[in-house]
């Protein structure tokens, strides 16, 4: 029995593995047992946070300063829509300078009553040729060519949009039923024209060789835009023609045309003068054949 015991104490006792026979407190096994595993590794920082203090106060500065610049982007363009006011009356100036032209806010697509018109603007023009006549182009179809450049193109230029509507617009907003201008808007809103009727006719070379234009002349085709059959509206399906009187360019290409004159002029007087002289020098040489027939007689 007692050497049971002893065996059973060798075999439960210090063994060895532990030949000091301190042994584990039981507490401190079951312990580390027990732990929590470690928790994952911090996330790296990104954005903003993860860049150095002083980058963060650039980046910082940088937002403000787009935030104030979109801010006042908004008021601007705010008091351009809002109806006249003690703002606009004194500051209109301002805000149209930085509206115009590209963030010009047009309505009329979104209005109660939207534009249902196709409106084609035209121009012809009488050209002076080279040998001092007169000649009258065929009509241009503006508009047709602003749509066939716009046609099938993904990113279409502001010019080819808006240039020649905006003209027309703004010329008919500023004169009457009897195209007389109203106010100095409307003297330049045909001072616009006609530099868009010079830049076009130039494109088609309507003057042709050695001609230069000296006369354009528009006219407007209106046609409404037929209503769905649900609708029940009826419309008149007549264009309506606004033929405005000639204008004259010579403000635009008069330095042109006086060249072209002076150059002609130049070279006939020079012509002249050649002719002159070689009909002085025929004169000397009879002269001097009559001397030397004289002499030999």
């Amino acid at each position: 029995m007692d050497a049971y015991d002893k065996g059973s104490d060798a075999r439960q006792g210090p063994g060895r593995d532990d030949p000091d026979g301190l042994g584990e407190p039981a507490g401190a096994a079951s312990g580390e047992a027990g732990a929590a595993p470690p928790g994952p590794p911090p996330r790296p920082r990104t954005g903003v946070a993860a860049l150095s203090p002083r980058y963060q106060v650039g980046a910082l500065v940088a937002l403000a300063v787009a935030a104030v610049a979109v801010c006042a982007h908004l008021g601007l363009v705010f008091l351009h829509v809002a109806p006249s006011n003690t703002l606009t009356k004194q500051h209109g100036a301002a805000v149209d300078e930085w509206v115009f032209p590209e963030f010009e806010q047009n309505w009329k697509l979104f209005a109660p009553n939207p534009l249902q018109q196709n409106v084609s603007v035209q121009v012809r023009a009488e050209v002076g040729t080279a040998d001092g006549g007169i000649r009258t182009t065929g009509w241009y179809d503006l508009s047709a060519e602003d749509g066939r450049a716009i046609d099938g193109n993904p990113l279409p230029s502001h010019t080819q949009q808006n240039e020649l509507r905006r003209a027309w617009d703004f010329f008919v907003a500023t004169h009457d039923s009897e195209d007389r201008p109203v106010g100095l808007r409307g003297s330049l809103s045909e001072t616009y024209l006609r530099r868009i009727a010079l830049l076009r006719l130039e494109r088609n070379d309507a003057a042709g060789p050695g001609g230069v234009v000296e006369r354009v002349q528009y006219r407007s085709r209106t046609t409404n835009v037929e209503p769905p059959p649900w609708s029940g509206e009826k419309v008149s399906g007549r264009p309506a023609v606004r033929e405005l009187p000639w204008w004259s360019v010579a403000a635009e290409t008069g330095g042109a045309r006086a060249a072209e004159t002076g150059g002609a002029r130049a070279g006939k007087s020079g012509a002249a003068e050649r002719a002159r002289e070689a009909d002085q020098a025929g004169e000397a040489e009879k002269a001097d054949d009559a001397e030397k027939a004289g002499g030999v007689a």
